[in-house]
């Protein structure tokens, strides 16, 4: 009697656990796209008042700093005012860096090349993670220490500004970027993450360096000299 007991516990535990997870994952994708939309409101405002570019220093504190700020505010109603003033001032740094590309030769099939391989890679990795299911937890120590090297060599080239370099770095952080959004995903499914507000400033991290490393390759690739 008392193992019958035991495994309807165990079920219950695990449709708890399931219901969950899924919960987290349909609140983690719907304030992801309300995040980015923002953005792109954000970001649209700031290509038509023709706002000039950020300084380096500037956007990566924010770029840095602001998942800090959210992360700390995560179980409060304060996390999702932090998030969408996060996600907004990206998305006012973004416009005028979009405007650069723009006014490039070949700038609007750049950009519009870079949005579409971004869409194109999020979704399909994230789609792949949730389907099959599988856990890609074992790849956390290997990124902490992939982003940490790049970061120390993207503020390097900041000063040393060597091209060769720059694309090296955007090419390097596409492939730890995709893995990053596998490892994001794969911790919704398995529980490993249970905040939607972390989840969500986690992959739109990931989406919004994407799409500048993806910019700069492209640039090379398909720019005119």
């Amino acid at each position: 009697m008392n193992q019958y007991v035991n495994v309807a516990r165990s079920t219950a535990r695990s449709a708890d656990s399931v219901l969950a997870t899924n919960k987290v994952i349909r609140n983690t994708y719907t304030l992801l796209s309300m995040t980015i939309l923002f953005s792109a409101l954000t970001a649209g405002f700031a290509m038509m008042t023709n706002a000039q570019p950020v300084h380096w220093l500037i956007m990566l504190v924010v770029f840095l700093g602001g998942p800090f700020v959210i992360n700390a505010l995560r179980n409060s109603a304060m996390g999702l005012v932090a998030i969408f003033a996060f996600t907004g001032a990206m998305g006012y740094i973004l416009g005028p860096i979009l405007s650069l590309y723009l006014a490039l030769p070949n700038g609007s099939q750049i950009v519009t090349t870079a949005f579409g391989l971004t869409g194109v890679i999020f979704l399909g990795l994230s789609g792949y993670a949730l389907v099959s299911r599988k856990n890609f937890s074992f790849m956390g120590g290997f990124l902490m220490v992939g982003f940490l090297v790049m970061l120390a060599a993207i503020v390097l080239n900041i000063f040393l500004e060597i091209p060769a370099l720059s694309l090296a770095i955007s090419a390097a952080m596409v492939l730890l970027l995709s893995a990053g959004i596998l490892y994001e995903t794969s911790a919704m499914v398995h529980g490993g993450e249970t905040n939607y507000i972390t989840m969500t400033v986690a992959l739109y991290t990931s989406i919004f360096a994407l799409l500048m490393h993806l910019l700069n390759l492209l640039q090379f690739f398909m720019g005119d000299e």
